[in-house]
């Protein structure tokens, strides 16, 4: 495996954690498996070590992904308030995971930024913005889990890896790549996989329980969401998917409930993007994701105040549901330069196309 990562960067980040007993690893708000595999493999491995080491998360974690081994030793900010800043003051080292801008923490992002120690950045998202000692930015990696690997391997810690610690870490390359179907093609992902699965890691029960394993509740408000709420546009070829929150609340929706929504209808023939809008209490959050390359990071940038991956991103919205999806509407003919030619026909026998708002 190429060492990929700058050789000062890699020894000043072992002097950051050789010389620092208390260390705090954060991710994101909303946290997926690459966020939390990421922070929970990095805990397993320093506290093998021998650090101090604590997760403090803006808030909770999906219930699929409550199998990762360390998961209910992390400190949730909405809940512990005080614990957590007690956590971030005392600590001589914030490990950043997964996200590249401070607003990605929400309402913990003043307490991190604030911070007057140390801190590093490991993530794979375009153009970070935030000042850190440190930064490992690596857009073109598939996953923070993939990175972090890499890390590990670079300053000599993988024997230090244990099997709690790699279950975590290949949890976020599967998540991420949604099983190896998409953001795969260095054939190094392999090898590290390899080197994981060394590590006695159980691969089929990772995609058991972060991709397959879903609760009745779930099921039936991700069978709704499918049959009465999914539009496409055919000319632009784009799916979108809007959940009210009346709708959330008939089916009982608890946090992860449509995760992995959004993917479904890249299925479709013909489909290049999709589009899932949810109704929060406070705004309206948007997932996105594509095929051939098409940049949903700039339809989430432009019109969400969001932005992401090439072919994963999201954001939000500040207005109502309608709102949210008017202003989609209005500018896909802005994109549709980048849709690729020669697409097969859409059938639309029976899926709603464009149906009346008011049907909501």
């Amino acid at each position: 495996m190429k060492s990929l990562l700058n050789p000062d960067s890699v020894k000043e980040f072992m002097r950051l954690v050789a010389t620092n007993e208390r260390i705090v690893l954060t991710c994101h708000m909303r946290p997926d498996g690459d966020a939390l595999g990421s922070v929970l493999g990095l805990w397993h491995l320093l506290r093998n070590i021998g650090k101090d080491v604590n997760v403090v998360i803006p808030d909770r974690a999906p219930r699929n992904l409550m199998f990762l081994p360390g998961s209910r030793d992390m400190v949730v900010f909405t809940q512990y308030d005080p614990y957590c800043n007690r956590l971030v003051d005392e600590a001589g080292l914030i490990i950043m995971c997964d996200f590249n801008t401070a607003d990605r923490q929400g309402n913990l992002a003043p307490l991190i930024q604030s911070a007057k120690c140390s801190k590093v950045l490991i993530d794979h998202h375009r153009e970070p913005d935030l000042n850190c000692d440190v930064i490992f930015s690596r857009p073109e990696m598939s996953s923070t889990c993939e990175l972090v690997f890499r890390l590990l391997a670079a300053c000599g810690w993988y024997e230090q890896l244990d099997k709690p610690g790699a279950t975590c870490i290949l949890t976020g390359l599967i998540t991420d790549t949604r099983n190896f179907s998409v953001n795969c093609n260095n054939p190094e992902i392999y090898e590290i996989l390899m080197r994981l699965l060394e590590k006695d890691v159980d691969k089929k029960y990772i995609i058991e329980e972060a991709l397959n394993t879903t609760t009745v509740d779930a099921l039936r408000l991700n069978s709704f969401a499918l049959l009465d709420r999914l539009e496409i546009f055919t000319s632009h070829r784009c799916a979108l998917i809007t959940l009210s929150a009346e709708d959330l609340r008939n089916h009982n929706y608890q946090k992860g409930d449509t995760e992995g929504l959004v993917n479904i209808p890249l299925g479709i023939r013909g489909i290049v993007y999709s589009i899932y809008m949810r109704e929060d209490a406070d705004c309206i959050k948007v997932s996105s994701r594509s095929k051939y390359d098409f940049p949903v990071c700039d339809i989430c940038k432009d019109l969400f105040n969001g932005g992401g991956h090439l072919m994963a991103a999201g954001g939000e919205f500040i207005g109502s549901l309608e709102e949210c999806r008017a202003t989609l509407i209005a500018h896909l003919g802005d994109y549709d330069s980048h849709l690729p030619s020669h697409l097969p026909k859409i059938e639309l026998s029976s899926v709603k196309q464009n149906y009346d708002w008011n049907s909501h």
